[in-house]
């Protein structure tokens, strides 16, 4: 086991691998990294399939019986990729074990274009929990506006959910209250809350990429927003948890949503490559990396403690130097929502021409 990441692990710290492919699945790959880097969750999305369907022979044979059968280019994307993720979760379902639910967990991506549309990602949420029909499976739903009360309903169906694409500390608000009027239905229900858990996925690098792109180079701000912005989320979250609402809920079983770091793969050379894990250690919390990340810390990455206990007044001081700076935070969190939802739709549009390809060729 490396000691880094385990002691990352310690500290409190959920570590999720940010990738997935049946190369992985078929070499033993993950379970390795499960038993030897502390790795507890895999997270995916349509760019890491479109990767791993380009690059792996070990698809061909399903692509060859997927055509074979007459699917077309939606329902082949469905069957590869479900059968990716309910593969993993069988991998991580000790994990799931060991750890009461709360970790082992697998997050397969609801279709982004469907992300302005609350019906029909609550739709697609259902076909998926039911396809992959593993306890341990994270449905990711992005948090628009639209996405709220899509949250809400598969939260109140007993469907687990990773809330992605959360950059607004607004909106992040928006997301734990649609999270606790879910479990509040599901109570209503009869449902076990028990079985029902959720990570709130709070995007960090991106910020800093946009905010120090508008910061003169010498600027002392550089390189804090992202930090400051997830800082102030770990803030909410504990007042939200900490509320009477949360308290009867969790009397009646249910669970915390835990934030999750995502985009934490640094993208300025010039910052140290594992920045967004050291500064963000804090227990109860997952860190979704992708490897290269994960690699750089267990080579040299710091545990010196909690990081983001009690930052609060430091980061809100940050923000309220960049507003002064001219730069407006409202301004930057809708432009990196919007670039984000433009991200997903470019990646789902790599990953159909991409089994496109191989229905072709099959």
């Amino acid at each position: 086991m490396n000691a880094r990441l385990k002691a990352l692990s310690d500290a409190g710290v959920s570590i999720w691998l940010d990738d997935l492919s049946r190369e992985r699945l078929a070499s033993g790959n993950l379970k390795t990294l499960v038993d030897e880097s502390s790795i507890v969750g895999v997270t995916t999305n349509p760019t890491i399939f479109a990767a791993a369907l380009a690059d792996g022979e070990r698809y061909a044979e399903q692509v060859g019986q997927l055509k074979a059968a007459g699917a077309d280019v939606d329902e082949a994307i469905f069957e590869l990729t479900t059968t990716d993720v309910q593969q993993a979760c069988d991998v991580m379902l000790p994990v799931y074990e060991a750890t009461g639910g709360v970790d082992g967990r697998v997050s397969i991506e609801v279709d982004p274009g469907a992300a302005r549309d609350t019906d029909a990602t609550v739709s697609i949420a259902e076909r998926l929990w039911a396809r992959v029909d593993r306890p341990n499976l994270l449905i990711k739903i992005p948090a628009t506006e639209e996405g709220l009360p899509a949250i809400a309903a598969a939260i109140s169906k007993g469907i687990s959910v990773n809330v992605t694409l959360i950059f607004a500390l607004e909106r992040y608000r928006g997301v734990m209250d649609a999270y606790l009027y879910g479990l509040e239905q599901a109570a209503a229900e009869g449902r076990d809350l028990s079985t029902i858990h959720s990570v709130a996925s709070f995007f960090v690098s991106r910020v800093d990429s946009e905010v120090d792109g508008r910061l003169p180079k010498d600027s002392p701000l550089r390189s804090k927003a992202a930090l400051a912005n997830a800082r102030l989320a770990y803030a909410a979250y504990q007042e939200v948890f900490a509320s009477d609402r949360f308290a009867s809920l969790a009397a009646a079983g249910a669970h915390p949503q835990r934030p999750l770091w995502a985009s934490t793969g640094v993208k300025d050379p010039d910052l140290p490559d594992t920045l967004y894990l050291t500064e963000l250690v804090v227990a109860g919390t997952v860190n979704t990396a992708p490897e290269k990340t994960l690699q750089a810390f267990a080579d040299h990455g710091e545990v010196t403690g909690d990081t983001v206990t009690g930052t609060a007044a430091e980061s809100q001081q940050i923000i309220d130097e960049l507003e002064r700076a001219g730069i407006s935070y409202d301004e930057v969190v809708a432009k990196l929502e919007d670039e984000g939802l433009q991200k997903f739709d470019d990646s789902w549009a790599e990953l159909v021409q991409t089994v496109t390809d191989a229905l072709a060729k099959a």
